[in-house]
């Protein structure tokens, strides 16, 4: 082969030293570059792991200048054509240090685009056979859709690059969960762990004891499997014929459908899979895969419940407007990921109530249109629904957020989620009591202040624990803290005749069973004298309360 000279500017680009180099060698040397960006937009694979063989990589035109991933000195790898890189490559490439997704996240738009055009084409056809739109009519608003087609598609994957950065930003903290999810959606047979090039549990949870976490190839991985996995469940389900769904099947389609031709979307006969691609995408995106397996698992529900109480939950705490703010405010991105972690981890506990409620029977459009306006009066009295603990813990974490560099309204609005922990509880309960939502709170602040339990509760809505068991016996607890006192409130005003002083109530009940509550108060005294406040006690707690709370 000729060899090709290499001037001084171009060894010093390169970082090599050599006077001239072979074509191989130069192309080796190009990939191995100290530089910004590597991107990839041709046929071929350039970039393998150590650990495989050039022969296993199946692209025997390249062997003689392929790198691998650890030599590799760019900053970030971009995959615009497909397996520019192996998946082992990847990984070896992000464990490393650098940022590479994967190609079927960086060049995703293509599919995209295709299943938009295949949609929009259905209605149109539709509209056709109707009638409506002649075909010189059609040809005119296909042109005319096409920059907003093109925005659509670009927020899709913009929103699935933010939904990795947010699910990385967990790091080694969050592979025990993320292990977990691995194990789920093996079971479902969503996933193959040798194939996408996932190691064994034990290895990875020692790479999380060496502080590393998962890397972005590897939670792209968990990231299209728990999609799929939510998508085929949601497609079997009920939520395609809730009212509810219409607006998601409205915004998936460009401006000048929803506006001339909206009748034919909503009876689209791609319905089902529309609905289960967006709840998906939109369930992932915003709450990262694991909250919605997790929720499954804690509460005993299918994953088409979890995505009516995503629906739902989303709806009534208008969560869609928080996150177009986070998502548009200027600040570092740290605290962007910040925001986005806590306000998931603050709708998983909204969710939960929904899914204990047993909700799903009534549909979401249905449930929203009773109880909105009560989690909306909720919402605007939280500083009387907080007792002091509660009051005290929120306020540290808006102050926490602030600190990592969130402007103080959006961290407000997140430790408002959290202020309004149980909201949607009290709005179920005093729909089916009759009683008004405010003095039902009230009665709920008073109770858990004189029995001890709005700290217990607090601890366990905010808690993170690394352990997957314990995520889920905490998450758990922090819903019981939450119905034990409803169910108390409902039992003790079921044999009240007229109008019900709840507040009156709870205060005769603390009376009649004085001593068995100061032994209680006494076993709260003492977890909250504790240094670290773990998930035992919190266990032990909720028990205690339990028992306590049957007295009535």
């Amino acid at each position: 082969q000729k060899r090709i000279p290499l001037n001084k500017d171009v060894r010093a680009m390169l970082g090599v030293t050599e006077a001239e180099m072979d074509p191989d060698s130069l192309i080796s040397a190009i990939l191995k570059s100290p530089v910004d960006l590597l991107w990839f937009g041709g046929i071929g694979t350039y970039v393998k792991a150590a650990s495989e063989a050039h022969a296993a990589v199946g692209d025997p035109a390249n062997d003689a200048l392929r790198v691998d991933g650890a030599d590799v000195r760019a900053q970030v790898i971009g995959e615009g054509a497909n397996l520019g890189v192996t998946q082992a490559g990847r990984i070896e490439f992000g464990l490393a240090g650098g940022r590479i997704n994967t190609d079927f996240i960086d060049n995703s738009a293509g599919v995209d685009c295709s299943d938009n055009e295949v949609n929009i084409k259905i209605a149109l056809a539709a509209a056709q056979a109707d009638g409506k739109l002649p075909e010189p009519e059609r040809r005119r608003l296909l042109a005319d859709m096409t920059g907003e087609v093109a925005a659509l598609v670009l927020e899709d994957n913009r929103l699935q690059a933010l939904a990795l950065s947010i699910a990385q930003a967990g790091g080694a903290a969050a592979m025990g969960s993320q292990v977990r999810l691995i194990e789920a959606l093996e079971d479902l047979g969503q996933l193959d762990r040798k194939t996408e090039g996932l190691g064994a549990s034990d290895q990875l949870l020692r790479r999380a004891a060496d502080g590393q976490g998962l890397t972005r190839p590897e939670l792209a991985v968990l990231l299209s499997s728990s999609k799929l996995a939510l998508q085929a469940e949601l497609e079997l389900g009920s939520l395609a014929d809730d009212e509810a769904a219409q607006g998601l099947i409205l915004a998936d389609f460009p401006v000048q459908l929803r506006d001339h031709f909206a009748p034919y979307l909503l009876d689209h006969r791609l319905r089902r899979e529309i609905v289960a691609t967006g709840v998906a995408n939109r369930m992932v995106n915003r709450m990262g895969p694991v909250h919605p397996f997790e929720l499954a698992e804690e509460e005993s529900a299918t994953l088409d419940q979890v995505g009516h109480a995503f629906l739902t939950a989303t709806t009534l705490l208008e969560m869609d407007g928080l996150w177009s703010a986070i998502d548009a405010t200027k600040m570092p991105e740290a605290a962007r990921l910040a925001l986005f972690t806590h306000s998931a981890l603050a709708l998983r506990s909204h969710m939960a109530d929904l899914l204990r409620s047993g909700f799903h029977a009534t549909g979401p459009a249905a449930l929203a249109r009773v109880i909105a306006p009560l989690v909306a009066e909720l919402s605007r009295h939280t500083d009387a629904q907080l007792g002091n603990e509660a009051r005290v813990q929120v306020a540290a974490l808006a102050a926490h957020l602030e600190t990592a560099g969130a402007p103080a309204k959006l961290a407000a609005k997140v430790a408002h989620l959290f202020a309004l922990d149980g909201a949607i509880g009290l709005a179920l309960l005093a729909r089916d009591s009759g009683l008004a939502p405010l003095p039902l709170v009230a009665a709920f602040v008073r109770l858990g202040a004189l029995l001890g339990i709005d700290w217990a509760q607090s601890r366990a809505a905010l808690a993170n624990p690394q352990d997957p068991w314990e995520r889920l016996l905490v998450a758990g607890l922090a819903r019981d803290f939450q119905q034990m006192r409803g169910d108390f409130l409902r039992r003790l005003a079921a044999g009240e005749k007229g109008k019900v002083d709840v507040v009156a109530l709870v205060d005769r009940w603390a009376q009649s069973h004085d001593s068995a509550i100061r032994r209680f108060r006494q076993i709260v005294a003492r977890a909250q004298e504790s240094t670290a406040v773990s998930p035992a006690v919190l266990a032990q707690i909720a028990s205690q309360a339990r028992g306590l709370l049957q007295r009535t």
